[in-house]
């Protein structure tokens, strides 16, 4: 029974070694801890509904994702290691340090599928660390505006019946659960390996008229018994990317964001949501694909870019990818 510090200890090969790596992911740790006691509490406090806005994305901002945004923000500046933060509820990049301790910029997703919040289904917090490009002093939006293969830590916590953390060094990909009575994140899963293909399928097919004609060929596929499996795999689609990620991470599957005609650049946000989860997926076997090419290999030119996105079980992706190629 690890606990996450112990763990890191542990590690001798570290990409970003040395105490500022450290105390990086442990702000976004703690942060996690608060937001988790917020997200269980959160009928209780009077935390619930809507805050009365909207995001950059012309998204209702609900009370939780404000609060998550603060915490983050919050424990990223005090940590002292942070330039600068991007964050999918704030326009612009967050300065956080400008002094020469600053060496790494975050982004973040606060709190992935708020839209669930007030049913109480599985909600979560995405993401990534870069190391900082630009030099000493205030940082700027280039430090943001690269390909993802760049990242140098990525994860996600989900809040759902326990509270996990799944991390990546780019070394594989490891979970620990949160333990309520020592607060602490310990070792539950280690060395997560993604099925080379599932049973599994999720996408939102209330957009099914506006679906490409590939993509409505290979959801025929995984309808059919003719597939790989023999039989029509499983439709499982929660509506929050982190809860559907976790699932078909674990028991493989596919987890399909398309482009529609409302959303012809697809909805999910390359440096939030899509470029993480890509690297998590990557690095426990999966794959991750826009429909044209690698997520990783994709240089964003802004901080909000949207992409259609297609992640989970290798084989299943890429049978999805052989019927885009060739349509």
């Amino acid at each position: 029974m690890l606990t996450l510090d112990d763990f890191i200890k542990k590690q001798i090969n570290l990409p970003i070694p040395g105490e500022d790596f450290l105390d990086v992911l442990n702000a976004i740790v703690q942060a996690s801890k608060r937001i988790s006691k917020n997200v269980n509490r959160a009928g209780l406090i009077g935390i619930l509904g809507a805050a009365g806005a909207e995001n950059v994305q012309g998204e209702e901002q609900q009370k939780l994702d404000v609060l998550a945004d603060n915490e983050i923000l919050k424990s990223l500046k005090d940590c002292g290691k942070v330039a600068s933060a991007a964050s999918e509820e704030n326009e612009s990049i967050v300065v956080l340090n400008d002094n020469d301790k600053g060496k790494y910029v975050v982004t973040f997703d606060p709190l992935d599928g708020s839209s669930n919040i007030d049913v109480n289904i599985s909600i979560g917090t995405i993401f990534s660390v870069y190391n900082r490009i630009t030099p000493v002093g205030k940082a700027s939006e280039a430090d943001f505006l690269r390909k993802g293969d760049e990242q140098i830590m990525a994860g996600y916590i989900i809040y759902g019946s326990s509270t996990m953390l799944v991390l990546t060094f780019k070394q594989g990909v490891t979970a620990f659960t949160l333990d309520p009575l020592t607060e602490d994140y310990t070792l539950s899963h280690d060395t997560i390996q993604t099925p080379a293909s599932g049973k599994i399928y999720s996408i939102n097919e209330g957009n099914a008229h506006s679906f490409d004609p590939a993509l409505k060929d290979y959801l025929d596929y995984c309808k059919s018994s003719n597939n790989d499996a023999g039989k029509a795999y499983s439709s499982r689609y929660i509506g929050s990317m982190v809860a559907d990620i976790h699932r078909n991470l674990l028991k493989g599957g596919i987890f399909m964001y398309p482009s529609t005609k409302s959303s012809p650049e697809g909805k999910l946000r390359m440096l939030y949501e899509c470029m993480p989860i890509a690297l998590i997926a990557e690095q426990a076997g999966g794959m991750a694909s826009s429909g044209k090419e690698r997520i990783l290999d994709i240089k964003i030119e802004n901080l909000h870019k949207r992409s259609p996105v297609y992640i989970g079980s290798k084989t299943m992706v890429n049978e999805l990818l052989r019927r885009i190629n060739k349509s």
